[in-house]
């Protein structure tokens, strides 16, 4: 990979990406409040479909978490309580568990998304694009995984995480941390940046709408249906 390439991929494409979903969200919202949506087709056949969605949403979201937490935290910040090389094979067992959960629940979604005849006439080409994005870079995770094996000391993980802790605070040199790894953590990298910079035009963009409201509202009352009062004859 040249340097020119490389230097865009890894230091202005992070930008644009980013400038891209905040700008296209906050349009988005503005002028199409009606379609910022999941887009759920569950009314349409809800067969396997919570099993499915609860899979890929604890999967997606404890990876999501443990990447944020992983990438962006200062190596002096965690040193004292756990190894570089510690910290890697903890991020590989996680990453390992909890993709597989994820990858359950994504292809029970794809599979009905493809061949579940109501599912697949009311739905978007976008729809089955971004499940399949996101099926390649969930592959491509388990990939990082095996070759992670060949170096066990954390340096990766560490080149990594210095590139994107030198994106989030603006700073150059960022494409130079990443420059020497494996292909395989670069597509990882530039796959993740294309699907931020493809939410806010995709049902991804409810991202932003996690129902974080749900854990302290009051208690919803339902009450059941009284069955109707029959009258007898009277004597």
């Amino acid at each position: 990979m040249n340097h020119s390439f490389n230097l865009f991929a890894f230091q202005v494409y992070p930008y644009v990406a980013l400038a891209v979903l905040f700008t296209g969200s906050w349009l988005r919202y503005d002028r199409a409040m009606y379609t910022w949506r999941t887009g759920s087709s569950q009314l349409l056949s809800s067969r396997g479909m919570r099993i499915a969605s609860n899979l890929f949403h604890v999967g997606i979201l404890a990876i999501l978490g443990g990447h944020l937490v992983g990438l962006l935290t200062p190596h002096s910040v965690y040193s004292a309580l756990i190894t570089a090389p510690q910290k890697q094979l903890l991020a590989m067992w996680a990453g390992g568990v909890f993709g597989g959960v994820c990858l359950v629940g994504l292809v029970m979604l794809l599979w009905r998304r493809l061949f579940n005849p109501r599912v697949r006439a009311t739905g978007t080409p976008a729809d089955t694009v971004v499940l399949v994005l996101l099926l390649a870079q969930l592959l491509l995770g388990f990939y990082t995984i095996v070759q992670s094996t060949n170096h066990l000391d954390g340096s990766v993980m560490m080149l990594l995480g210095s590139w994107a802790q030198h994106i989030v605070t603006f700073r150059g040199g960022a494409a130079e941390f990443i420059a020497g790894v494996h292909w395989v953590y670069k597509a990882h990298v530039l796959l993740g940046l294309t699907l931020i910079l493809v939410a806010p035009f995709t049902r991804l963009v409810h991202i932003w709408s996690i129902p974080i409201s749900y854990l302290w509202r009051p208690y919803q009352v339902v009450r059941r249906r009284q069955p109707p009062l029959r009258y007898g004859p009277r004597s």
